[in-house]
Parts: structure tokens; C-alpha cells; sequence
């Protein structure tokens, strides 16, 4: 119980100095004192879980909540981070800084589980993954042209018991009535999960993306470096079907994911009288993995641990629904096998995000 507790005032904390006390909610419904113009933002639910294919296992869970700024002139000038981040988004801003570039700030929370496949054994697993929950905060900035964004993202947050993950398994296990998991007491002990990742995303077909039927390309490489993960990743996505927006790319839950920055319009172009589209997607992505928490154990601490596969493939397919601006789509993830012992060359989960856009006073 003192663990939970200490769990729920670091992650308000961590939300508290993400936001900053001059980036409270004012009058006009979004961060900011002032309405000056309107401008669309966003909010984005991410879902996944292997309960889709009537499995428990390994990367079993993990809810993620994103809310994003409208457009920016500059990185520095928004309500939402406080002034202690002005320097490092400035610095952030001279990386890349060209007339009719968009900024937008963004900011969240998440929760990620991770179990061995046997969930009834009450004693130690060696031969398979470790229990483990991560906790986290996150800052993210995003710099896009008509054809490229970058994404930088600073995340802070906790591995081990107070990350809560035994508690959120096993109190939906018994809303559902089904047996709970038994060996949450070998868990990764607790930690400070610190990570900064990068992510640029390309639009190699961006003519292609407007009305009617369409299909574009979506390239994208990204790095991570921190204690809970360090790793390099190359990855693309093909999209085909009708109003497909100009778009980046269908994010799931990934360190330094690049999100759908909104513009002051959903379509980022002339929208003319379309207010729905949808789309087919496939994607696939390769991993270079230095360091895996999840698996190698705790960094300080002993603790569980298996030997990780270096290198991990993922494949990945789905369909997306826009309907004024509002997306929601559907990701079926193939993940290669990520520890030399696991049993099986595979895990399959499904991914749900839902994006909603909204007009502020800004």
C-alpha cells in the first residue's frame, strides 16, 4: 500500500513539472491565459493488449493518454512546459529552424505490464521473462515540414512495484473474474526509468496524399537511449484508401513515437466539403536492442533476468477510420521472439488508438 502510494504522488509530480503551474487549464479550455486565435489540438488514447488473441503473456498491456499543443511559432512559446525547458527547446529549435515550419508541444502518461507465459506459477520463472511494470511522464516536441517531422521526446517515470502493475492486472482480472496472476512478487525491483528518443518521419509520396483515392509511403528511423531501454530502430508504413490524411503515420506505443501533430486543420491541406476518409495500412519495423530493462533486470539491483535477442523484427497491418477529424484505428502487431529462451518465435497483440481534435482559444 505505501508502495502504491508512493507510486501515484511520483507520477503527479512528474505530471505537475511536465506541465508546468503556469500551463493550467484557464477559461478557454486549453493551456493559456489569453485567447488570442483559435487553433486545433489534440488528444490521443493508445490501447494495446494481447486479449485480442486470447493470450496473457509477455507484453500483455499498456495504456498511453497524448495531448497535444495547436501549432506553434516556436517551440518555446506555449503554456504547457514550464520555462526551465525554454533553453532546452530553444536548443532543440536551432537543430532544424526554416520559414513555414510548424512546432507543437506535446505531453502524457502511460503504463506498461509485461508478464512471463505461465501466470499461475507462484514460484520463480529463470527461463522465461520477468515480471515488470513501467510508470512514466513524458515531454515531447515535434518539428514538421510538408514532408518531414522530427519528434524528441524526454520520458520520466518508475520500473518496479510502485509502478503498479500487479494492482492494475490483477483488479481487472477479477472485474472480469478470471484468475489473477500469481508471481507478481518477482518483479523488477524499483527504478528511475529515464529516456530521451528521437524520431524522424518522411512522406516520400506526399502529392498522393489529398482527395479521393490515394496511397502514400511513410519511412521512419528513431533512437532511445536510457537506462530502460537503448536502442536503434528503421521501420516504414504503406497507406491506400480514400481521404487519406496528411498524416505521418499510424503511431502505436513506442519509445519516442512520432505523433500526428495537428495543424490548424485536420487534413493539413484544403479539405474542401470531405470530412471522412479511411485507410488500409501495413508497416514493418527492424530493432537494434543494447538494452532491454524488461529483460536484462534491474541496472543497480539484482534481480530476474533473461538473455534478449539483439535484433528484433515486428510486422504489422490495419485499417483506420477519419470522420470530421476524429481517427480511430485498428493495429494487428507481429513481434519477433525478443529472449533466447521464449518458447515461441512469435507474440501477437492488437493495437487501438483514437485521436480527437479540438478547437482552442490560443
Amino acid at each position: 500500500m505505501l508502495a502504491a502510494k508512493k507510486a501515484i504522488t511520483l507520477s503527479l509530480v512528474l505530471l505537475f513539472c511536465l506541465m508546468g503551474p503556469g500551463s493550467a487549464f484557464g477559461q478557454d479550455g486549453f493551456p493559456g491565459r489569453k485567447a488570442e486565435r483559435r487553433a486545433v489540438g489534440a488528444v490521443s488514447l493508445y490501447f494495446e493488449n494481447d486479449i485480442f488473441y486470447n493470450t496473457d503473456q509477455y507484453y500483455t498491456n499498456a495504456v498511453k493518454l497524448r495531448f497535444i499543443s495547436p501549432s506553434l511559432a516556436s517551440l518555446a512559446e506555449n503554456d504547457i512546459a514550464p520555462d526551465f525547458f525554454d533553453g532546452l527547446m530553444d536548443a532543440v529549435q536551432r537543430i532544424r529552424q526554416k520559414e513555414a515550419m510548424q512546432y507543437n508541444v506535446s505531453f502524457g502518461f502511460g503504463q506498461s505490464l509485461y508478464t512471463p507465459r505461465d501466470t499461475q506459477a507462484t514460484t520463480l520463472q529463470p527461463d522465461d521473462r520477468p515480471y515488470a511494470a513501467h510508470l512514466y511522464a513524458f515531454l515531447g516536441m515535434h518539428v514538421k515540414e510538408p514532408d518531414l517531422m522530427d519528434s524528441y521526446e524526454l520520458s520520466l517515470g518508475l520500473v518496479g512495484p510502485g509502478a503498479l502493475g500487479r494492482q492494475t492486472q490483477n483488479t481487472v482480472h477479477r472485474i472480469k473474474r478470471v484468475d489473477t496472476a500469481k508471481g507478481w512478487e518477482h518483479q523488477l525491483r524499483n527504478e528511475p526509468a529515464l529516456s530521451l528518443s528521437w524520431t524522424r518521419n518522411y512522406r516520400l509520396v506526399p502529392d498522393k496524399a489529398d482527395r479521393g483515392w490515394a496511397w502514400n509511403i511513410l519511412p521512419y528511423h528513431s533512437l532511445t537511449l536510457g537506462n530502460a531501454l537503448t536502442q536503434a530502430a528503421v521501420g516504414t508504413e504503406l497507406r491506400f484508401g480514400y481521404n487519406v490524411p496528411r498524416t505521418f503515420g499510424t503511431s502505436q506505443i513506442k519509445p519516442g513515437s512520432s505523433v500526428d501533430a495537428p495543424s490548424d486543420s485536420p487534413w493539413a491541406s484544403g479539405a474542401g466539403d470531405q470530412d471522412w476518409g479511411f485507410y488500409f495500412f501495413a508497416g514493418a519495423e527492424g530493432r537494434a536492442v543494447a538494452r532491454n530493462i524488461f529483460l536484462d533486470g534491474n541496472t543497480w539491483k539484482t534481480s530476474h533476468s533473461v538473455k534478449k535477442e539483439p535484433f528484433v523484427g515486428e510486422l504489422n497491418a490495419g485499417l483506420a477510420l477519419v470522420v470530421n477529424g476524429i481517427t480511430v484505428s485498428y493495429t494487428q502487431v507481429y513481434l519477433t521472439k525478443e529472449f533466447k529462451e521464449q518458447p515461441t518465435k512469435k507474440q501477437v497483440y492488437g493495437s487501438i488508438t483514437v485521436t480527437i481534435p479540438f478547437d482552442v482559444d490560443f
